[in-house]
């Protein structure tokens, strides 16, 4: 009966990213593996807090892979996360305590003078809240701006750290977009690197999705700086394709990490024989105590795909959106509204002779249809006032049929529309 409830009053309301035509936000669509072993995890019912367990060996390797994966030294750290979001926060609570080692006891009251944090206009949001979270305050993040391919402007951002020195502010942290969320535009690392190296700042590197591409060595110079970063936050279950939800952070400074983050207990301490021994509890690395085994899905994705299918899925999804970018620029009656940098594909119907809001109202509407249609599900944004359609590609199940499906109905439901 239960079951029967599941299947009648559950399953068929599903958001459904599972289907090839799935492009809304930045969302990978698991697989058959992954629902296994999250099945098996969840039999198990480990908690990988603490203790000398199976699990925390295969999280342990996992975060090893990952490491080398994005060129990280072996000594780094690193822990899984619910996603790009709690990856982001555990960085930059880390780069906070790292400035001086006095916040943690004292607050930011130690620190004599305010800390700044500095990313393009285009960060991830996520990023703005970690800065309030962690009592730095929004206003404390400095939004640079971007220029025409949506990449932060890096020779605004030294001169604002300049100023911000001379007039007593702490800067400690600079931020660069690996594949941002609105365009997938890749900031300068490679500058962005060298100007915290000058000024003796925490480097960080949101790569939710955009850092995937290192696999690739046609991004050997965008990505290359990732090596260099003191910190990286990423998700396995965006362009990795594996099942909700898993995040990872990784930290160049594994003493900076611990420190953050450890907090002795007397019901946490380690014993030398049993179940209370075994590897450096992964407490100590991260906020949560209870910590469920997400990292099996990601330990039996690996095992069974292999690296080169997932640099082959992450090739086609780059070439697809490329196809894209063509059909629309081939289209009277569309309008591209952003370089393709990477997977991500900004568009508009647009037939002329209509103003922007009326432009932006059927672009809305259009969306709304495609979507209660069954069609497709691209998702949206706004890029410079214009109401987007925005096709983000991390699905491995898309062909390119479903891309002249896309747009031969974007064009129907215009034209429906319109008239």
């Amino acid at each position: 009966m239960v079951y029967e409830d599941f299947l009648t009053q559950v399953l068929p309301f599903n958001k459904n990213n599972i289907h090839p035509r799935f492009w809304s936000w930045v969302e990978g669509g698991g697989t058959p593996m992954g629902m296994l072993a999250d099945m098996l995890a969840s039999g198990m019912n480990a908690n990988l807090a603490i203790g000398d367990h199976g699990p925390i060996y295969v999280e342990k390797q996992v975060i090893e892979w990952s490491k080398e994966l994005f060129g990280f030294p072996k000594k780094a750290s690193g822990i899984l996360t619910s996603g790009g979001s709690i990856a982001n926060i555990t960085a930059v609570l880390v780069a906070r305590n790292n400035f001086d080692e006095n916040i943690k006891q004292k607050g930011l009251h130690a620190v004599p003078g305010q800390l700044i944090v500095y990313g393009s206009s285009e960060t991830h949001n996520s990023l703005f809240k970690a800065v309030e979270v962690i009592g730095i305050g929004s206003n404390n993040f400095r939004k640079i701006q971007v220029d025409e391919h949506y990449k932060i402007r890096t020779d605004m951002l030294h001169q604002l750290i300049l100023e911000d020195k001379h007039a007593g502010l702490q800067p400690f942290c600079i931020i660069g977009n690996a594949g941002t969320v609105n365009t997938g535009a890749i900031d300068d690392l490679n500058s962005l690197a060298r100007i915290a190296k000058e000024e003796n700042m925490w480097f960080h590197i949101d790569g939710a999705f955009g850092s995937v591409p290192k696999l690739l060595p046609e991004f050997d110079d965008q990505l290359k700086a990732i090596e260099a970063a003191d910190s990286l936050a990423f998700d396995f279950h965006k362009w990795l394709y594996v099942n909700y939800e898993v995040g990872c952070v990784l930290i160049r400074n594994a003493e900076a990490h611990r420190s953050a983050f450890t907090s002795p207990a007397n019901y946490l301490l380690a014993h030398e024989r049993g179940l209370s021994s075994g590897p450096d509890p992964f407490a100590n690395y991260g906020m949560e105590l209870s910590r469920g085994f997400k990292a099996l899905k990601v330990w039996m994705s690996l095992k069974q795909h292999g690296i080169r299918k997932y640099a082959r899925l992450i090739r086609q999804n780059l070439e697809q959106a490329q196809y894209l970018g063509q059909l629309i620029v081939q289209n009277s009656e569309l309008e591209l509204l952003a370089p393709i940098s990477l997977n991500i594909v900004c568009y508009r119907y647009n037939p002329g002779n209509t103003r922007e809001e009326d432009l932006n109202m059927l672009n809305k509407e259009i969306l709304m249809r495609m979507h209660e249609e069954g069609v497709a599900t691209p998702s949206y944004t706004q890029l410079k006032g214009k109401y987007s359609i925005r096709v983000a590609i991390t699905n491995h199940r898309s062909q390119r049929e479903d891309f002249d499906v896309l747009v031969q109905a974007t064009c129907r439901l215009g034209n429906e529309i319109k008239h």
